[in-house]
């Protein structure tokens, strides 16, 4: 069983399955204000990278790294239930982290919701921390990120993905 990691298009059917089931999961704990995702608008600017996770073949996850000023920022960050645990994650963030530091930008930042606790334990697992709320975060009203986690880590060099 073949994992790649691969550059992908977020208005793709493929891409659109996945973002879906994202956003499906995301409407059953949050309100649409507590959703902080990225529109297909915005994942299609030139300064985020949006990948597809493939196994054999078959796109089972997808996320993007937003390159912002000084920091880089995962979004939409989505594995199928099925492959959860299975490495592709992993391999994500180590493509994530690999982007970051191309363009200079060792600080990886997130923002998850408190409810999704296997994303919790995800990144702490990789060395995420805690942190206070960061860049557009910070001038969102506050019952907008009540739901909210934020994570941060430097990335000095690359996570090994295997």
């Amino acid at each position: 069983m073949a994992l790649s990691i691969e550059p992908g298009t977020p208005r793709s059917a493929e891409a659109g399955v996945l973002l879906g089931k994202l956003d499906e999961a995301l409407s059953r704990g949050y309100s649409p204000d507590q959703q902080h995702g990225l529109s297909l608008d915005a994942l299609e600017e030139s300064h985020v990278h949006f990948f597809l996770a493939r196994l054999d073949g078959t796109a089972i996850g997808c996320g993007a790294v937003a390159l912002l000023d000084g920091f880089a920022e995962i979004k939409r960050m989505f594995a199928e239930a099925s492959a959860r645990r299975s490495g592709v994650g992993k391999a994500l963030v180590a493509k994530f982290e690999e982007i970051a530091l191309e363009h200079g930008r060792p600080l990886l930042r997130l923002e998850t919701g408190i409810y999704q606790h296997e994303a919790l334990q995800f990144y702490e697992r990789l060395g995420f921390e805690r942190c206070p709320p960061f860049g557009v975060y910070l001038d969102l009203p506050p019952h907008t990120i009540e739901t909210s986690i934020f994570f941060e880590k430097t990335v000095w060099r690359l996570t090994d993905s295997g």
